[in-house]
Formats: structure tokens, sequence, C-alpha cells
């Protein structure tokens, strides 16, 4: 199925019932897809070809959602590019993509004036909600292009996206995303979560990451997708209240932030059925606070780019036992392995591992990317022995749950001993003060690394580092402890909300820390 199909299906269900929101406007279905099929038909006269790459630069938009569609019908591959990534970062990802036409929101002309002198490739500019300019308004680029659109044309392999993996560890990497690829996500998402006739979608995480990937279950419904253009929680509480929300995403972050507004408990969530979580590991307390006060619908996912979305499922009802209390001991993990996507765990020498046992998690299966863009050598790195390496370090346990310890990169090993960072995180996060912490290791003459951490409060909270110190030497022993805790006032963050730990190791080994105290 190309991304294109999954709205298609939605129209075969009724062309008059609405499809997209952004505040007071709605479009139906009919009325998306004769957009879809004019922006389609306006790329090809334009000149873009089979296979080309169309880039999508935008906050959430359901404009910049009906561009991809129609770049999908055109026969081109979507490009999403991030708006949150630092003009350099972007313009990386441009060369590597090699893309020919960018579709851009006005609010990013500065940003795609700083780069486009420096991208030979891209030879047209689009602006979806404006005139900027150096570039073309949209309706006047539609209509300089009105023809029959040749719905023939399909990118070779089957290619759908490429997607760039963010910068934050080197040059980004261009993970390339087949049709097959997105029909296995769509699928395992439809057979993982409650979801019924036509559900209502919420959108306030990015649509250029998951919570975009997650409307075509939702379109192929014919369900009705709410956007937000940008992240308010108190928005966020009354939407779910005002169009019966039944399905959203939302990073383990900002549910912490739904859990601290003082409108959650007043607002009407009865209408939810799944609320996603993922892209982080969540507190296994605030899970249970947030089954309690939000409801019994919180519905893990755990996947990465080169494997979207759906490599493990924790669905609503495995949040709880067969006599309906809380199921305690599974609330750290990322759920049991998706029908269609084989996980093992396995060593550095390639042998899989037993129950219980830890190492690497890997993956193969329809769900898998088929390579990097342009990047053989990372390729064969990333898929040795026959599956792809996520780079994080887990378990099965007997239950076939898989839990995910820690990044292999962020192992800290002090005294001989390998100690998890986000086990010792989620120690931390059971303190009622700590909003969020992030641990990392620090050369120490004596200990070789020593376990270091920086912690975020939550609002009126107060708690010294040595209490912290003592309340994690409790529950995890002396060696797992840190030997260090800072406060900070908040701690720095990626694009999509990820704590950035290279930061946070950097911040901490300077002569006298910038932020919050030391003991």
């Amino acid at each position: 199925m190309r991304l294109s199909d999954y709205l298609d299906k939605g129209v075969s269900l009724g062309r008059d019932a609405p499809c997209l929101t952004m505040g007071d406007d709605t479009r139906s279905y009919g009325e998306v897809y004769d957009r879809t099929m004019t922006i389609a038909g306006a790329l090809q006269r334009t000149g873009i070809d089979t296979g080309d790459r169309v880039a999508v630069l935008s906050a959430n938009d359901p404009m910049a959602l009906m561009c991809v569609f129609g770049i999908s019908r055109a026969g081109a591959v979507w490009c999403p590019i991030n708006p949150r990534n630092e003009a350099d970062e972007n313009r990386q990802l441009f060369d590597l993509f090699g893309c020919r036409l960018l579709f851009f929101q006005s609010a990013f002309a500065d940003l795609v004036a700083r780069i486009r002198d420096q991208l030979p490739a891209l030879q047209w500019l689009v602006c979806i909600d404006g005139d900027v300019p150096g570039a073309v308004s949209f309706e006047q680029w539609l209509a300089d292009n009105s023809g029959e659109l040749d719905p023939r044309r399909r990118p070779a392999d089957g290619l759908a996206m490429i997607a760039g993996t963010g910068g934050t560890t080197g040059t980004p990497k261009g993970v390339r995303l087949t049709e097959e690829n997105m029909m296995v996500s769509t699928a395992t998402a439809l057979m993982s979560y409650p979801f019924g006739d036509r559900p209502r979608y919420l959108a306030l995480a990015p649509l250029t990451h998951s919570a975009g990937v997650l409307t075509f279950p939702i379109l192929s419904l014919g369900g009705h997708v709410v956007v937000m253009p940008a992240p308010d929680i108190g928005k966020f509480l009354s939407l779910i209240e005002h169009h019966g929300i039944t399905h959203a995403f939302l990073p383990p972050t900002v549910i912490y932030g739904v859990l601290d507004h003082p409108d959650l408990d007043s607002t009407d969530l009865t209408s939810l059925r799944c609320l996603w979580y993922g892209a982080a590991p969540m507190s296994p307390t605030r899970l249970e606070e947030a089954l309690a006060r939000i409801g019994p619908v919180l519905g893990q996912l755990f996947g990465q780019t080169e494997a979207p979305n759906m490599i493990a499922v924790l669905s609503p009802a495995e949040h709880f036992r067969d006599d309906g209390s809380i199921a305690t001991e599974r609330l750290a993990s990322a759920g049991r392995p998706t029908p269609l996507t084989t996980v093992a765990i396995m060593d550095d020498r390639g042998t899989v591992l037993g129950r219980g046992e830890r190492g690497e998690i890997v993956v193969r299966g329809p769900l898998v990317m088929p390579g990097y863009h342009e990047n053989p050598d990372a390729t064969a790195e990333v898929s040795t022995f026959g599956w792809h390496h996520t780079g994080d370090i887990g378990y099965l346990d007997d239950d076939n749950y898989l839990f995910v310890v820690d990044r292999a990169k962020d192992m800290i090993i002090t005294g001989g001993f390998n100690v998890y960072s986000a086990e010792v995180e989620q120690a931390l996060l059971t303190h009622p003060a700590v909003k969020e912490s992030a641990v990392v290791g620090l050369p120490d003459d004596k200990w070789g690394e020593r376990v270091t951490a920086a912690v975020q409060l939550r609002p009126n909270h107060v708690v010294s580092g040595e209490e912290l110190i003592a309340f994690v030497k409790e529950r995890l022993g002396s060696v797992k402890a840190p030997k260090q805790i800072q406060i900070w006032d908040d701690l720095p963050r990626s694009k999509v909300g990820k704590v950035l730990k290279t930061e946070v190791r950097s911040t901490m080994q300077l002569p006298s820390p910038s932020k919050g105290t030391t003991p």
C-alpha cells in the first residue's frame, strides 16, 4: 500500500465524513482527497519524476499532511524535515536526500533562506501558507501546474519515505522506509490496540515523527484527525473533551505535564480508548498514577526510526492483571514483541541469549528498514549477524515481556561492575520530589567511572543531593547509587524532547558546575 492508500481507504467509507481539523477549519474526506489529487498532479507537471525526493518542512498543519499524501500519490518519496533542527543539520539532510522540491511554512522562511544557496539539487520552493520572497505560493503553484495525474508512477523498491535520524551523535543518516515497512507498522497498530469505528485522533506531538505515522491506521478506519499547531497541555485536555477524542500519542515528559496540570481532574476523558506513550522510558510510578487519573487507556509502543513504532507493544489491557489490579511487575517493560517482528537478545559474538539474560536487543522482519540512504557501511554495521541492532540493552522475561535497561552507549562501568543508567534513573523517579533525571558516567581515578546524576525536581518540591543518594542506595545498593547528584532547573533536550546526555555529561565535567548544587 502507498501512503495515500490509507487516506483512500477512509474516503471509501464516506466522502462527507470529517477528516482533518485544526481550530475551526474542518476538511471532509472528499475535500482532502481532491486536494491531494491536485497536489500530486501539480508535482508531476512541475517535473517531479518517479522516486524523486520531496521534502516537507512544517509544524503540525493539515496542509502539510495533505502534501505528504500528494507526494505519495505522485510516485515521489516523502522526506520529513524536523523544524526544530538546527539549520546546518537540515542542510545536511537536504543534501543527503537530494530533495528537488520543498513544501514549507512561512514561519521557516529564514531557515530556508540560510541554506537554500548550498543545495543545488533543490529546484522548487513552495510556501504552503503565504507569500515568501524566492518561493512560489501554494495556490499559485497549483494553478500554474494544473493537469492530469498519472497514477501508475511508483518509486523503485516501493520506497515511501526517507527519515533523518537526528544529528546528536554525528552526521545524520537517512533511513529508507518502504511501503511494506509502513504497512506492517500500520497493520500491527490495528491488531494491537483498541480502535472501533471512526476513531478520533488528537495530534499534539510532531507529525514529522511517530504522531504522523499513527495517522495512517486512524485514516484507514475513516477516523477524524484533530491537529494542534503548537503544544499546549491545557488546550490538549479541552480538545479531548470537545471532540470526544479516542486516541492520542504523547512522550512521557508530556504525560508528566498532563498529570501536573490543574485541569486534569476536572476534564472529561471518558472518550479516550488509547493514549499511546513511547519515544523514551516512562517512570512506572508516574505510569501507575496516569492509569488511576487518566484511565485504563495507556498503551505503550516501542520502536525506532529504522523499525517504526511497533517492535513491541504493551496494550492498555496488559497494564492490568486478570483480576483488574495494576500489573506493576510489567509497567517498566516495553511490552511483548509484535506478531510480525522477531525480537531476540544477542551478545557481542552474535549468540542469541536465553530468557533473563541481558544483551543487545536485535530485531528482524518486514518492519525493519532495508538500509540507510547512500550509506552501505552504516547499513552493514547495523545489520551484522543477519539482525538489525537497535543499540538498546535489554532482556526478555519468562512471559516474553521485553525490558529495555539502557542504551548500549550509556552503560557505566564502575569498579568493574556494569551499571545501567536507565535503572538508576527509574529509581530516582520513584522519589516523590523528582520529575526527571539523567544519569551518566564521569571519569574517576578510583572507580574508572563514577555514577553521576542531574535531577530536575517537580514544582514546589525540595530535596538535597545527599537525600537522593541515600534514597537510591537503599533501593539499588552502593555500587549503583550515584556518587554525585546535581539539582538542575531544567534538563537539556533534543528536538523531540529526549534528554541530551552528551550535554549533561559535558556540563557536569566543568570545573565549576553551572547549574544547581552538588553534595
